[in-house]
């Protein structure tokens, strides 16, 4: 049987921090990283579930040795290099590496002896690239915690929220998210902050509206972890950081899909959750979009008092990124009550917080925010401002620069170019932009989306004649609208 490094007289032995992929991020955040490892992936068809937490994880030493996919991204991001180059361990030292966690008592193995050998016997091999659970990423795999592993595998208490992934997005049991739950352990933490991932992850390629309904049975599953209790403090901090996170995930869902009232229920319960635990960069998540909400809803001042307030929490966070992000949704609040110099004002506000750069306060949820998302923010402003040349000229930049990664976002962007386009006078190019969200609207699924596209072939339409807006409108016609 293959031994492991983690034996019992060694079951706390703390993990070694990473300290030479540390040094090969270098200047970048976390989440800037973790977007260069996505890229670094499909250069070589592969198609990795990374972000800043994963980084994160890496570099404090918890990931001692990468899976087979990951192995080769970082081997190609990085020529010439091996894993122990990397300040990885050897893959063979940690086979069949037992649990840490002393919450939770280790898994055992049960390999098959079919195909049992010297070598695998008892491995509990974590590393193969076939996930079962996102058929959209056949190489995305689990973070290598053999108790997470586990708990996806067979689905256990309040684990299910992770474990939870099928073809659609979320196809969860019900009945089991309902039933008795164990006192909570880190485990059940590690697959709900994981829960959150999967459901940002499918959102960002495919959008909201496939992934709502799926979505409420785990976050029931999360508020019945809390209900169980846990032994240690720390572990009911993460439980209650998760729950408001997937609180905020799931009203993310609503909001994008055009279920307005639940999404804000969906905040408010972050909301709630937030202050419970003196959490605030929590709260400050969740009084983000809020005021996002609130201004799509058409609730404009109360849009400004949400990312107001969501900057007074946001402070001790430290992270000057997100108070840019909060800066633009008040610019959106204000430019929803015509205030251009409120608007002007929150945007300069936003532009001289993101030159400061990124930082590792920068919260994980907001890997989304780069230079496109800033650029395609500002151009809704203008938009609603009714300055069509300045928005479509945001617009464009933000498509441009987005990463092929966020295919929603792109299919968002263009959207919105496409809208500008047609209401500042140049319908030709609009229909052109049209033709693109049409084509993404194949893999995207967004009501957001389909409600602004509905709204540019009205505008379009005594436009016929003109190069391009017939075929659009034919065939956006012909589209089928979702349910």
């Amino acid at each position: 049987m293959a031994s492991s490094t983690v034996t019992s007289s060694q079951p706390n032995r703390p993990p070694r921090p990473n300290l030479a992929f540390r040094r090969l991020r270098g200047q970048r955040s976390p989440a800037e990283f973790a977007a260069a490892i996505r890229r670094a992936a499909l250069e070589i068809g592969e198609q990795v579930c990374c972000d800043a937490r994963y980084i994160g994880r890496v570099e404090a030493g918890e990931i001692r040795c990468p899976n087979y996919a990951y192995e080769r991204v970082f081997l190609h991001m990085f020529p010439g290099r091996t894993l122990t180059d990397l300040g990885f361990a050897p893959r063979s030292s940690v086979r069949g590496r037992r649990a840490r966690d002393t919450e939770d008592a280790p898994p055992t193995c049960n390999p098959s002896p079919a195909n049992a050998t010297s070598e695998t016997s008892g491995a509990c091999e974590p590393y193969e690239t076939q996930n079962p659970y996102d058929p959209y990423h056949p190489h995305d795999t689990y973070e290598e915690s053999d108790v997470l592993r586990r708990a996806f595998m067979t689905g256990g208490g309040a684990t299910v929220a992770a474990a939870s992934l099928g073809p659609v997005g979320l196809a969860l049991d019900a009945a089991a998210a309902q039933r008795p739950v164990r006192r909570a352990g880190a485990s059940d933490a590690g697959a709900l902050e994981e829960a959150v991932r999967r459901i940002r992850l499918l959102d960002d390629r495919h959008g909201a509206d496939g992934l709502y309904r799926r979505a409420a049975a785990p976050l029931r599953a999360a508020y019945a972890l809390l209900d169980a209790g846990t032994t240690r403090q720390s572990t009911a901090d993460r439980l209650y950081s998760g729950a408001g996170e997937l609180a905020i995930s799931v009203g993310w869902l609503a909001h994008d899909s055009g279920r307005f009232d639940d999404a804000r229920s969906h905040y408010a319960e972050a909301l709630a959750t937030a202050r419970m635990t003196a959490d605030p960069g929590l709260e400050a998540h969740a009084f983000c979009n809020t005021a996002f909400l609130a201004r799509d809803a058409g609730r404009p001042r109360e849009a400004v008092r949400a990312a107001q307030a969501a900057q007074r929490v946001a402070r001790p966070v430290g992270s000057a990124r997100l108070m840019s992000l909060l800066a633009l949704r008040e610019a959106g609040g204000w430019a929803g009550l015509a205030d251009r110099v409120g608007c002007e004002q929150a945007l300069a506000r936003a532009h001289a917080l993101f030159e400061r750069g990124p930082s590792d306060a920068d919260p994980e949820w907001m890997s989304f925010y780069g230079e496109a998302e800033l650029e395609g923010l500002e151009a809704q402003c203008w938009s609603t401002l009714g300055d069509w040349r300045r928005a479509a000229r945001h617009a464009r930049r933000a498509a441009e620069l987005q990463d092929p990664h966020f295919t929603r976002n792109i299919a968002l962007y263009t959207a919105e170019l496409a809208d500008d386009l047609a209401r500042g006078g140049r319908p030709d190019e609009a229909a052109v932009a049209g033709m693109r969200v049409l084509d993404l609207l194949e893999e995207v699924q967004s009501s957001r989306i389909q409600t602004m596209l509905a709204a540019t072939a009205r505008v379009l339409s005594p436009h016929r004649r003109a190069s391009g807006v017939s075929a659009f409108l034919e065939r956006h016609a012909s589209m089928p609208r979702m349910v």
